[in-house]
């Protein structure tokens, strides 16, 4: 199993819809039953108190986390 199906399977993926960049922080957001505009406002608030750390986390969920068109569904 490799790393997008084992976020697939976990239900760790960029939706289609409801996107702004690449749909990182809705992904996360619906992961974790919060709305995409909270989780987009703290990751704002986030990158305020520790810069730097954000912008190297998120292109790399950004290429390990799968498309909602390509991702498994959890079982």
């Amino acid at each position: 199993m490799n790393v997008h199906e084992s976020l697939g399977r976990q239900g760790l993926y960029r939706p289609l819809g409801n996107r702004v960049l690449g749909g990182v922080l809705a992904g996360l957001g619906r992961r974790f039953g919060i709305d995409p505009w909270p989780t987009r406002v703290l990751f704002l608030l986030a990158l305020m108190v520790l810069p730097g750390s954000q912008l190297i986390v998120y292109p790399v969920l950004w290429v390990l986390m799968p498309s909602e068109r390509y991702a498994p569904r959890p079982q």
